[in-house]
C-alpha cells in the first residue's frame, strides 16, 4: 500500500503541473501611435536588447495592442522605441514582472522635444 501512495500522488499531480505553465510577459502599448521598434535595457544603462516588436506577427504594435516580450526577467527597465510617425522616444524606469503586463503610456515618453 505504501508503494502505491507515491504513484497515486504522482498521477494526480501530473496534470496540475501543466496548468501552471508560465504566462508570457507583455507590453501594452498605450502611446498615441503604432510602435515599430521597441528595445529594453536595464534602467540607467544603454545596454538595449533586441527589437521586441519583431515578436509581433506584423512587426509593429498598434495603440492598445499587447506585445509578447521575450528574454527579459523581472526588474526595472528603460525602453527605447520608434513609432510610425518616425519619433524615437525613451520611457524610463518601467517595472517589468515576468508573466505580467506592463504598459507604456504617451505621458511617459521623452521624445527629445
Amino acid at each position: 500500500m505504501r508503494t502505491l501512495l507515491p504513484l497515486a500522488a504522482a498521477l494526480f499531480l501530473a496534470p496540475a503541473g501543466s496548468a501552471f505553465a508560465a504566462k508570457a510577459t507583455k507590453m501594452w502599448n498605450l502611446t498615441d501611435n503604432t510602435v515599430t521598434e521597441l528595445q529594453l535595457a536595464p534602467a540607467g544603462t544603454q545596454d538595449y536588447g533586441p527589437d521586441q516588436a519583431k515578436n509581433d506577427k506584423d512587426g509593429s504594435v498598434d495603440h492598445d495592442e499587447r506585445l509578447k516580450i521575450t528574454g527579459v526577467s523581472t526588474g526595472t527597465y528603460d525602453a527605447r522605441l520608434t513609432d510610425a510617425k518616425g519619433r524615437t522616444c525613451t520611457a524610463k524606469n518601467l517595472a517589468v514582472k515576468e508573466g505580467d503586463i506592463f504598459s507604456i503610456e504617451e505621458k511617459q515618453l521623452d521624445c527629445g522635444k
